[in-house]
């Protein structure tokens, strides 16, 4: 059953405290039950969606504000979420996840299908997806040449409806679009586990397409249970922060636009005009002439200045920004100086936490879609469709590498560990497997040179050495 916190649409439908929809298990959605989901995501969570793109790209609230009718304004971002995201999207995958499975055959297969499809890449723009939004979405579908394929999809024009059951097994996938800005129409494809439909509004098709796959073809991918994207907790922070620097802005411009005053003190006047041969405006002077100069003042208007208080707030709300995010900040003088690397290991525990919540995440949501890959025979034989249980998942953090050390630790794990557990630990070998493969190869073909150039080898295979040379 929902639980009791769901919200409840005036149909069947409620959404949980993550924002995740529910329905009740084994029901297809009605146009109404449709149409109020589809308004709920764009009423309720596409502007969170499109905020925080907006944030990611630079354009943040301080430049919306209204403009001042005096004095300086100037409009500063310090575009933090960029830096947060794509500090903490690379550190997660810059480096691509081994992705393998232990029979040769099918591992080759895999490795194939990964590489024609740029899965990796893909995987990429889901996770940054991920660190945006909160959420991102992996479909999968047959092209012209009924090859299998995937795509990933916003959650700004899609999302994943769950059963009421306590797993919350995936119901049904919505893919929706419209026309154009001016259309209140929304139009696109309901997928179920076993066919799926076009809608357009509240009319659904009542003609199915098939579904090969046998299970709804999207997957969710997310970081943490509340769908949280990485800035989401410092959202406050990084409007102080703009606040606090354009009105620093302000006040330097103001310093650089002080008034000279001149006080008690007698210019010569032009002949033709009576006034001070100064210009007065445009060169900011505020003249009070007197018939003597005995009490004369030179000087600038000028208001306190505040700032050390301003850079003490700077960088106070800087420094919680990238705590609150659990993101160090790269261009600290902590990452500069002669920290040994255990007192580095330290200063990235938080994001390296972070990172391995979201890896556990990733790998049950990858399980998941590499089901759906296998279930149609086109990835690997029907024979092995169920090989996605035995799929081997490698997420290897973007560190700077050692590779001297790397290579010292393959060596004293040899003969602990298997020979692929040992290659693993080296981060510029990308599949271990196949790496294995090809030192088997080159050991097997010395071996064979060895014995045909050896004095003991029989005449004929000197001479099939000579022919091959």
């Amino acid at each position: 059953m929902a639980d009791d916190n769901n919200k409840i649409f005036q149909g069947k439908g409620a959404i949980s405290s993550n924002r995740s929809f529910i329905y009740p298990k084994d029901t297809e959605l009605t146009g109404n039950d449709l149409i109020e989901f589809i308004n709920y995501n764009d009423s309720h969570l596409k502007p969170h969606y499109r905020t925080n793109m907006d944030y990611y790209l630079g354009h943040h609230p301080v430049l919306e504000q209204p403009a001042k009718q005096t004095g300086a304004d100037n409009r500063l971002v310090v575009n933090l979420p960029k830096y947060l995201v794509d500090t903490y999207n690379g550190f997660f995958s810059g480096i691509a996840p081994k992705i393998s499975l232990d029979d040769d055959k099918d591992n080759q297969a895999l490795q194939d299908w990964n590489n024609v499809n740029s899965f990796v890449d893909k995987l990429n723009e889901i996770s940054k997806q991920a660190d945006i939004y909160g959420k991102s979405y992996a479909f999968v579908y047959q092209d012209e040449d009924s090859q299998t394929r995937v795509t990933y999809c916003s959650p700004s024009h899609a999302f994943m409806v769950y059963d009421d059951t306590v797993n919350r097994e995936p119901l049904a996938f919505v893919r929706y679009h419209y026309d154009n800005s001016s259309d209140a129409t929304a139009k696109g494809t309901i997928y179920y586990s076993d066919a799926s439909y076009d809608f357009v509004g509240p009319a659904i098709n009542p003609e199915p397409t098939p579904n090969l796959y046998k299970l709804v073809p999207a997957v969710e991918f997310y970081e943490n249970e509340e769908r949280q994207g990485v800035f989401d907790g410092c959202i406050t922070l990084i409007n102080e922060l703009d606040r606090a620097l354009s009105q620093k802005a302000n006040q330097v411009e103001y310093f650089d636009n002080a008034y000279l005053y001149m006080l008690g003190i007698q210019l010569e006047k032009d002949r033709d005009t009576g006034q001070p041969k100064l210009d007065l405006k445009n060169d900011r002077f505020i003249y009070a002439p007197a018939d003597t100069a005995v009490n004369g003042k030179i000087g600038f208007v000028s208001k306190p200045d505040g700032d050390n208080m301003q850079e003490n707030l700077i960088n106070r709300l800087t420094e919680w920004i990238f705590q609150t995010a659990m993101i160090p900040n790269m261009n600290d003088q902590a990452f500069s100086g002669n920290s040994s690397g255990v007192a580095l290991q330290y200063k990235l525990l938080p994001m390296k936490n972070r990172a391995s919540n979201k890896e556990r995440k990733f790998v049950h949501s990858l399980r998941h879609l590499y089901q759906i890959i296998f279930s149609v025979g086109t990835v690997l034989p029907d024979s092995s469709k169920n090989k996605w249980q035995d799929l081997s998942f490698q997420f290897t953090r973007n560190m700077p590498a050692n590779i001297a050390d790397e290579v010292n630790s393959a060596v004293n794990a040899s003969g602990i560990v298997s020979k692929e557990t040992a290659l693993s630990l080296l981060s510029f070998i990308d599949d271990p497997k196949s790496e294995i493969n090809r030192m088997d190869k080159e050991k097997d073909e010395e071996m064979k040179r060895v014995s045909q150039l050896s004095p003991a080898a029989m005449d004929f295979q000197k001479v099939n050495s000579d022919d091959e040379k």
